[in-house]
């Protein structure tokens, strides 16, 4: 169950609490829900009605002067979820509604529900923008789809391209006791929500910063840089990455002519500073296409020296972009890839796929001979670089590394092998069906045997329908399972051997 579903089963969890009449510990869940909590919330509430008959004193005349009725005590958030629009319409005049469910009333069917909850929400969004905005953007995102939802988006994207500060704190810090904060502080209400936990929210104050020429202009390229690494959403990385590599290429050394002397040489020195700076960033981003760009922007910042720094990166992408760029720079990205591979402390697994992305035969020698390498991550990766340059698999090497203790070389091994799985030892690989196997051994095997098929197929299926492992156990059993009923339905052909 992911974040959203969970967040859904609390809302239908606190409606259900309310109706039951027991509030007091659904109201600090309320109070700190999100926004997939509270539609969940109306939606039970709206799903359940009629409802338990109450209302507050001040709630109480107000109803029944509108609707002619007389309602014992009942929580305002399911007045304002009721059914009866004539209901929901009332409650929103009741003093302090919650202002989530005044957002999901802004998009009610009802224009008489609609807009009174409009015109609270404009007022409650004019006293406090700050506040409002930060608080009630995801929930107005979510509610955008629906028919009448457009209209609180318009409003709250209205206000956020003025970009609101945040509400200062109130007690005055103290300089002696309390640090300043830093420099990538966010000091106003978009930059707050540029940080928002909530993806959706994340991606739409990311669209809306770079699509409004006054905000953007704000970010400077190692503020860009810096957005672009820290994000963790890939599509939301590689907006901000292409705004960070637009950025680098308007960029241009400040020469507007010899008079300026020293000064123009500071900022042009400050310039290549923030540039050089913004690279860095985009290097060390966790997400590869973010790091690819940040390897291929090392040629426009007169770095294309560093490529080979980068060639054994753990991303084939920025792998790729380290090629290029170190062929850019008169180097043989080959050789370096020999080189690493060749020396016992500098191999790695990363160095040997480079090598194997190089797609020479000429290096299928050394990457046999790394099929022994004390590393297990380095032999996977030379079994996988053989496979790739299309080398004759050595059946007797490849089928003892089903053995390896190394769970990634004997699945590069399995694979390599099954290309010429019918000319295996049916009886080796049955062998190692067996309990006192290694869990990726028995799965190795058992692989291989399936492909093979025939009788040793069907043996080795039964023999694991009953393994500890519940994934290799649901396999044998799918597997034993079809073996029955191609015998009941006469296919005998298929299970020769």
């Amino acid at each position: 169950m992911d974040a959203r579903s969970r967040e859904a089963g609390k809302g239908r969890a606190a409606a259900r609490a309310l109706l039951r009449g027991t509030p007091p510990s659904t109201g600090g869940l309320l109070q700190s829900a999100g926004p997939d909590t509270w539609i969940a919330f109306d939606e039970e509430i709206r799903r359940h009605g009629p409802l338990p008959e109450a209302a507050s004193a001040t709630f109480r005349a107000r109803l029944s002067a509108r609707l002619g009725l007389l309602r014992p005590e009942t929580p305002v958030e399911v007045l304002l979820c009721h059914p009866d629009g004539r209901v929901r319409e009332a409650a929103l005049g009741t003093p302090q509604p919650p202002p989530e469910l005044v957002v999901i009333r802004c998009a009610d069917w009802a224009a008489a529900v609609r807009e009174p909850a409009r015109r609270l929400l404009a007022g409650t969004l004019a006293d406090a923008p700050a506040a409002t905005l930060l608080a009630l953007t995801p929930l107005v995102l979510r509610l955008a789809g629906r028919e009448q939802g457009a209209w609180a988006l318009a409003l709250f994207e209205a206000a956020l391209r003025t970009d609101p500060p945040l509400p200062a704190a109130t007690a005055p810090r103290d300089p002696a006791t309390e640090p300043a904060p830093p420099a990538d502080h966010p000091s106003t209400v978009l930059a707050r929500l540029r940080g928002s936990a909530d993806l959706p929210t994340r991606r739409y104050a990311t669209r809306l910063t770079l699509d409004t020429p006054l905000l953007r202009d704000r970010l400077t390229v190692r503020d860009l840089a810096r957005l672009a690494a820290a994000e963790r959403d890939p599509a939301n990385a590689a907006v901000w990455t292409d705004a960070t590599l637009a950025a680098l290429a308007e960029a241009r050394p400040d020469s507007s002519g010899d008079d300026a002397g020293g000064r123009d040489g500071a900022a042009e020195g400050d310039g290549a500073a923030a540039r050089d700076e913004a690279v860095d960033l985009l290097i060390g981003s966790p997400l590869p296409s973010v790091r690819a760009a940040g390897v291929t922007a090392l040629r426009r910042a007169g770095r294309t020296a560093e490529g080979v720094s980068h060639l054994a990166d753990p991303s084939p992408l920025v792998r790729a972009c380290a090629r290029w760029l170190t062929a850019r720079d008169g180097g043989d990205p080959h050789e370096h890839y020999r080189r690493l591979a060749a020396d016992p402390s500098g191999c790695s697994a990363h160095a040997v796929a480079g090598l194997a992305e190089g797609g020479r035969t000429e290096d299928v020698p050394l990457l046999r001979s790394l099929v022994d390498h004390p590393s297990g991550a380095v032999r996977a990766a030379a079994v996988a670089g053989l496979r790739r340059l299309g080398a004759d698999p050595d059946r007797t090497a490849l089928l003892a590394l089903l053995d390896d203790p190394s769970p990634a070389v004997a699945r590069e091994a399995t694979r390599s092998l099954r290309t010429v799985a019918e000319d295996l030892d049916t009886g080796h690989l049955l062998s190692r069906c067996t309990p006192k196997q290694p869990l990726h051994t028995r799965r190795a095997a058992f692989r291989l045997l399936q492909v093979q098929g025939g009788t040793a197929a069907r043996q080795a299926a039964e023999s694991l329908s009953s393994d500890w492992n519940p994934a290799l156990r649901r396999a044998a059993l799918a597997a034993s399972r079809f073996y029955a009923s191609a015998e009941r339905t006469g296919r005998r052909g298929w299970l020769r051997g």
